[in-house]
């Protein structure tokens, strides 16, 4: 959805690009993660290795709670800051809307930063099936990620938008592509 919506001329902030530059080589969150869970999650080049880090956490309610102490606080903020940043210019380059792409923006206590949550939902199977493909886990990989999460009913009742992503893409592109024209039609 987010890639559609950049496509429409939206402004992005990606959550899990903010989550790798957070937890850079040398940086305190890399150090804490490193001590929290041993240099053995490090690839060669000293950066964290997600998908060990990921095996090492999920499933484990504790370690998943100790891993988001370290990383959302500094997520958090520099979300913020650069929503600060887009709030600040000249009203005349300011976006329509900044998009802020956050899988977890409910379980991290983000929702107060945004105006709408849109809330892009799949079945379980589907779920399944694209975390295996996109990122080749295996069921257990993919059950103890989504686990992880608030389950979709809960989350739910946050989304001011619900965008069902089960049906064929172009259906889904439409929809994202009517909304964005709405925010963009509201704030002209």
């Amino acid at each position: 959805m987010s890639r559609v919506l950049r496509e429409l001329g939206a402004p992005v902030i990606d959550s899990d690009l903010v989550a790798k530059e957070v937890v850079r080589p040398g940086t305190e969150a890399w150090r804490e993660l490193v001590e929290a869970f041993g240099d053995d999650i490090l690839l060669e080049d000293r950066t964290i290795d997600r998908r060990k880090l990921g095996d090492r956490v999920f499933g484990d309610p504790g370690a998943v709670a100790r891993l988001n102490a370290i990383t959302h606080p500094r997520i958090i903020g520099e979300i913020r800051e650069r929503l600060r940043k887009f709030a600040e210019a000249d009203p005349k380059e300011r976006p329509p809307a900044v998009v802020v792409d956050a899988p977890v923006l409910i379980e991290a206590g983000m929702v107060d930063m945004v105006d709408e949550v849109w809330l892009v939902v799949v079945d379980q199977k589907t779920q399944i099936q694209r975390l295996m493909a996109r990122d080749h886990f295996g069921v257990e990989q993919a059950l103890n990620r989504i686990n992880a999460q608030i389950p979709l009913e809960k989350k739910k009742k946050y989304a001011d938008v619900i965008i069902d992503n089960t049906g064929p893409v172009r259906e889904t592109r439409a929809r994202v592509r009517r909304l964005w024209d709405r925010i963009v039609r509201e704030a002209g």
